[in-house]
């Protein structure tokens, strides 16, 4: 046995899910082009549970089904009080809300297809509450109790800042959730997929999910990102900032993917929207700036950027938090994190890798007292 570090290009399962082949991603064999120009999130969850565009019955449905869940259990909430507000990362809440919420659902770890379903329409739905509850109670805000006439993205904006989103807003977050829906077996997919291949709940799985998110290597990128344009401040200081990381071999944020080689099929929707919402809020400075690290990166490293650096920018100008970023990925991801999860327990096999061993060999037993 040989090893593969980061278990780069080893195929360890299979899936109908998604696919990424030449650089281009796929969900259910649609170009994701496709999707982020025409479809609603609300149709891309479906796709990813059933395998297919929903007809509008099937999707009037589903949103029903999502509306009638986007409650959060009032013990969750009063759990938020317990956090310690202001040091706690919205992500590490998350992680938490998640596991809290799994204790108030008789059907947490009933197995049958039925209810595993009906857990991830739950856990879809109140996603969103969880992460706009938390980012209003730690700014001492009421909760903004959530919108049953209001699209899936228009909902999550209304809750977070208790205002109904413009059309332009709602449309940039709409495209943002297709885009981060799901993307193959990625870190935080596959540990979600590890995790219920024990049998374990739905619960679980979405719990070890979110722990993997929030590495700054997944889907904290665009976190840094914006933490990175904040730093440089100005498009007149992007040039000596940039050129000083490349010059010291630093990591730039938002740049490169494992698995593209061409670039991100998903970054120019983004990129699109960032300049559109940049103007809109007039601020276009941060679209400039992202533009001008993209020339020079790209120029110099031949790395095109990731959907994560123009998503910054975008939430950015939607007046969300920076430490929400990922959160928000999140929200999305969940639909891809189900749908691995329910096509897992479907055929599942408990997933159990080797290591290759390269520590010592043929060592014997010493007694304590003559050991040096």
């Amino acid at each position: 046995m040989t090893a593969t570090r980061g278990l780069e290009g080893v195929v360890a399962t299979t899936s109908s899910v998604s696919s990424i082949i030449d650089d281009t991603l796929t969900y259910v064999g649609y170009n994701i082009d496709d999707l982020a120009e025409n479809a609603s999130f609300e149709e891309v969850i479906y796709l990813l549970w059933h395998r297919r565009l929903p007809t509008k019955p099937e999707l009037e449905e589903l949103k029903q089904q999502l509306a009638d869940n986007y409650e959060i259990p009032q013990e969750l909430i009063n759990h938020f009080n317990m956090y310690p507000i202001d040091k706690v990362h919205p992500m590490a809440a998350l992680r938490t809300a998640v596991s809290f919420l799994g204790l108030y659902d008789e059907e947490a770890d009933v197995m049958e297809t039925e209810a595993n379903y009906r857990k991830a329409i739950r856990l879809q739905a109140k996603l969103p509450t969880i992460v706009t509850t938390f980012a209003r109670i730690r700014k001492g805000l009421q909760p903004v109790a959530p919108r049953k006439d209001l699209n899936f993205a228009a909902n999550f904006l209304y809750m977070l800042s208790g205002q109904e989103p413009a059309e332009i807003e709602v449309e940039a977050f709409n495209k943002a959730l297709v885009l981060h829906a799901d993307h193959e077996l990625n870190a935080s997919t596959f540990t979600a997929r590890v995790c219920v291949a024990t049998l374990s709940d739905v619960y679980s799985g979405v719990t070890s999910a979110i722990g993997a998110l929030k590495g700054p290597l997944h889907g904290g990128a665009n976190e840094q990102v914006m933490k990175m344009l904040t730093e440089i401040g100005s498009v007149e200081n992007v040039e000596p900032y940039i050129q000083n990381k490349l010059d010291n071999k630093e990591k730039i944020m938002g740049f490169g993917h494992r698995v593209y080689r061409k670039g991100d099929p998903r970054a120019k929707h983004l990129r699109e929207m960032s300049k559109k919402l940049t103007e809109l809020s007039g601020e276009p400075k941060w679209y400039e700036m992202s533009s001008k690290i993209e020339n020079i990166v790209t120029t110099q490293k031949n790395l095109p950027p990731n959907v994560d650096f123009y998503s910054a920018s975008v939430y950015h100008s939607l007046k969300i938090d920076h430490d929400l970023f990922t959160p928000i990925f999140a929200v999305s991801r969940v639909s891809g994190w189900l749908a691995h999860i329910l096509e897992q327990y479907e055929n599942n096999r408990l997933i159990r890798p080797r290591a290759e061993y390269i520590g010592p060999s043929l060592q014997s037993y010493v007694p304590i007292e003559q050991r040096g």
